[in-house]
C-alpha cells in the first residue's frame, strides 16, 4: 500500500490492491541533529475537552475495502475530507482518492450531492501514478486548491513518489509539473524497507509551502526506513528555489532528490501544522497510546513544548483537521486561552485486512496566553477575516488589518472565517483597505497584485482574486513592478 510502510519488513509497493498498515516509530527525535531531550523550552500544557465520534464517520462504496490516510480541511462553513480508498470502477485497478463533505468533524461525511463520497482522483496509465494514487494532503492557497499525494505506476520496490495536481473547487483536479513527480527517493541508503518517497503533508506559511514526506532512502532515516524529511519553497511544485531541512537549519539545495541529512520524527504516516496560538509547527505521528503531537518552534531547532497525546485506537497515520492553508483552526470557545487539535485515523483492520473505520477523536490544549499582546494576537489570528464595524471585512494580515469590501474576496484570501470578530481584534491596527475595484497590476515571474491606498502592492496569489474583486489586471513590466512599494502579502 502507498501509505502501509511495515517497518522492518520488505515492502514491494502494493500487495493484492490495497496497502498495509504502517508502524510508528517509539519516540520524536532529531535524527543527525540534537537528541530529543528534555530542555528548558519543553513547556507542559494543559489538557481536556477529550472527544471522539460516536462510530464511523466516512467510509466509501460498497467494494471500498479500505478507507485510510485522510486529509481534513475547514472550508468556508464545511468540513471536506479526501482519503485513500478504492472502487473498482474508478480508473486503474489500484488505489483512488475518495472525497466527501460534512457539516461538521463527527460527519455523517457524503459525496458533493449527497450519497456515497467520490472518487475524484485515480491513476494515469503510462505515468508515474499509474496505478495509485494515495495519502493526500490538500491545501487552498487563494482561489487555488493543491493536492500533494504519493503515486505509484505499479506494485515494485522503490516505485513511490509524490506528485502535485491542482484544482478550482477540490473536485476537478489538473496534474501539474507535466504530471511528473515532484519528489521521488533520494536514494542516499537502500534498506530492507523498499517504500520510496510519500505520504506528503503541506502547509503554506508567509509564502512558503512546507512539505514533509517519508523517504525510506533518506540517509538520516532510520534502520526501518522511519522518518519525516521537510522541504519548503515558495513554487508549490517545488521546481525552483527549494530550502532542505538540515541539522544547521533550511539550506538551499539543487533539486528536492535529496541528501535527506535531517529527519524531525521517527515515524511513518504523519500530518503537520502550524498553530499561531503557540507560534509552533506540530507534527502529528502515531505511537502506542494513540496520536502524539510534538511541536517544533518555526525553525525547528527547539521543542517549545512537551508532547501530547490524543489517545484512542489506530491502525494507520493521522489527519489532522487544519485550516485550509493548513494552520491550525481558532477554538470558538476561547481562542485567546485555548486551542483545539483533531484528527481523523482509520481505527480497525477490515475484512481485506486493511486500515479503515475513519473516527475523529480530539482534545483542547489550555493556557496558550495567545492574546497577551498585540504581538501574539497577531499571530494567532492570522489569516483569519471577520466582520468589521464599518461593513467591511477585517482581514489580518503581517501584524495588521486588512478592510476587505467584498466578503468573498476576503473569504478568498483567508484561511479561517469568523462570523463575529473576537474582541482582542481590536488591538491591530487597520493599514489598508480593498475597495471593490481597486487598482490591481501583473508582472512576468512576479504574479499579480493590488495597489491599495496606501500605494503599496499587496500580493495576491492568482488572478481569480482580481476579477473576483471587479478589478482588472493592468500589465507592467518588472521595472515597474519594483516601482511599488512592496506590502505584505494578502494570503499567508
Amino acid at each position: 500500500m502507498l501509505a502501509g510502510v511495515l517497518a522492518g519488513l520488505l515492502v514491494a509497493g502494493c500487495t493484492q490492491g490495497y496497502a498495509q498498515p504502517q508502524a510508528a516509530g517509539e519516540q520524536p527525535a532529531i535524527a543527525g541533529g540534537k537528541p530529543a531531550s528534555p530542555r528548558p523550552t519543553d513547556v507542559k500544557l494543559a489538557s481536556g475537552d477529550p472527544r471522539q465520534s460516536g462510530g464511523v464517520i466516512a467510509a466509501g462504496g460498497a467494494d471500498a475495502v479500505y478507507n485510510y490516510g485522510p486529509s481534513v480541511m475547514l472550508d468556508r462553513g464545511q468540513t471536506r475530507m479526501w482519503w485513500c480508498s478504492q472502487y473498482g470502477g474508478a480508473g486503474p485497478a489500484g488505489d483512488d482518492i475518495l472525497y466527501a463533505q460534512a457539516q461538521s468533524m463527527d460527519g455523517p461525511f457524503t459525496g458533493p450531492g449527497g450519497g456515497i463520497p467520490a472518487a475524484v482522483f485515480s491513476g494515469a496509465p503510462g505515468q508515474f501514478d499509474g496505478m495509485h494514487t494515495c495519502d493526500p494532503s490538500v491545501l487552498r492557497v487563494g482561489s487555488t486548491y493543491y493536492l500533494y499525494y504519493t503515486g505509484a505506476a505499479g506494485d515494485h520496490a522503490l516505485g513511490n513518489a509524490i506528485g502535485l495536481a491542482t484544482s478550482p473547487d477540490g473536485l476537478h483536479w489538473t496534474r501539474a509539473a507535466g504530471g511528473r513527480p515532484i519528489l521521488g527517493p533520494s536514494h542516499d541508503v537502500h534498506r530492507a524497507n523498499v517504500y520510496g518517497a510519500g505520504q506528503p503533508s503541506v502547509v503554506y506559511l508567509d509564502g512558503w509551502f512546507y512539505l514533509m514526506f517519508t523517504d525510506t532512502t533518506g540517509r538520516a532515516a532510520g534502520a526501518n526506513g522511519a522518518g519525516q524529511f521537510l522541504l519548503r519553497s515558495r513554487d508549490p511544485a517545488f521546481g525552483s528555489g527549494v530550502q532542505a531541512l538540515d541539522v544547521g537549519g533550511f539550506v538551499p539545495v539543487a533539486s528536492t532528490s535529496g541528501p535527506r541529512a535531517r529527519s524531525i520524527v521517527d515515524g511513518f504516516s504523519a500530518d503537520l501544522m502550524w498553530v499561531g496560538a503557540l507560534a509552533a509547527f506540530i507534527v502529528a505521528h502515531e505511537s502506542d497510546g494513540g496520536t502524539t503531537l510534538t511541536f517544533w518552534t518555526a525553525d525547528f531547532t527547539e521543542h517549545p513544548f512537551q508532547p501530547v497525546v490524543i489517545p484512542g485506537p489506530w491502525q494507520e497515520g493521522p489527519g489532522l483537521v487544519r485550516r485550509a492553508d493548513g494552520h491550525a483552526p481558532l477554538s470558538s470557545a476561547d481562542p485567546c486561552d485555548r486551542v483545539p487539535f483533531d484528527v481523523v485515523r482509520a481505527t480497525t483492520l477490515g475484512g481485506a485486512r486493511a486500515p479503515s473505520d475513519l473516527r475523529h477523536f480530539g482534545l483542547d490544549l489550555r493556557g496558550s496566553q495567545a492574546c497577551a499582546n498585540p504581538g501574539r494576537v497577531a499571530a494567532t489570528f492570522d489569516g483569519v477575516t471577520a466582520p468589521s464595524p464599518e461593513r467591511t471585512m477585517d482581514l489580518v494580515r503581517a501584524g495588521a488589518r486588512v478592510q476587505v469590501d467584498r466578503r468573498t474576496v476576503a473569504v478568498a484570501l483567508a484561511g479561517e472565517v469568523l462570523e463575529k470578530a473576537p474582541p482582542a481584534l481590536a488591538a491591530l491596527p487597520v493599514t489598508a483597505h480593498l475597495r471593490s475595484g481597486a487598482e490591481a497590476v501583473a508582472a512576468p515571474d512576479a504574479g499579480f497584485a493590488f495597489i491599495l491606498d496606501d500605494h503599496r502592492r499587496w500580493r495576491i496569489p492568482d488572478g481569480g482574486i482580481v476579477g473576483n474583486n471587479g478589478s482588472t489586471a493592468r500589465p507592467v513590466s518588472a521595472a515597474q513592478w519594483e516601482g511599488y512599494a512592496p506590502g505584505a502579502s494578502l494570503v499567508g
